[in-house]
């Protein structure tokens, strides 16, 4: 059985993955997770193709060393493809969440989080009989996803309303000062 670092409040109303020694820098794939973050799902993949397009980049906050500038957000940012065709099967969650009786529309990425995997070596051989280390930085990714509180507030709130008695002008009450005779 795979271990998740986060349980969700409620695993009936809830989806999650995970893919582990996925061959893809752990920066580049850690900034586009951040982007990510609380979206919906439906949202989150229409972003990332977008990225893909070249129509919207992912901003860069935390790893921005080498990465270039871009003129839609003001900041450090990088759209690589081999990351976000790596994103794209952890975020088709439709599948699960169909299996498990769950409506798509309401589903939010609550939690997403990317680690670092052991580094893998290998060499490469170069001119003049020259060989030269080569490591490459691999992660592991995993998403949980839950109803949208905001979803499910709305209907309590919805719910309260139809208790609550409308108020009358003779019950309706006034600041002090407002009614006093």
């Amino acid at each position: 059985m795979v271990h998740y670092s986060l349980d969700p409040e409620n695993p009936i109303k809830s989806c999650r993955s995970r893919s582990s020694n996925l061959h893809v820098h752990f920066k580049n794939t850690h900034e586009t997770a951040q982007a990510i973050k609380a979206m919906h799902i439906s949202k989150a993949t229409k972003h990332l193709k977008d990225v893909t397009l070249r129509k919207w980049c992912v901003p860069f906050c935390c790893y921005v060393g080498g990465v270039g500038k871009f003129a839609q957000v003001k900041h450090r940012v990088n759209g690589s493809k081999r990351v976000l065709s790596f994103c794209f099967p952890c975020l088709k969650m439709q599948c699960n969440a169909e299996l498990k009786g769950l409506d798509v529309v309401s589903l939010v990425i609550e939690h997403i989080q990317v680690n670092k995997a052991p580094k893998m070596q290998c060499t490469i051989y170069r001119a003049h009989g020259q060989m030269k280390p080569h490591t490459s930085s691999s992660c592991h990714t995993e998403i949980l996803t839950e109803k949208s509180r905001l979803f499910l507030n709305q209907r309590a709130v919805a719910q309260k309303k139809k208790d609550i008695p409308e108020q009358t002008k003779e019950t309706k009450t006034y600041g002090p000062g407002v009614n006093s005779a």
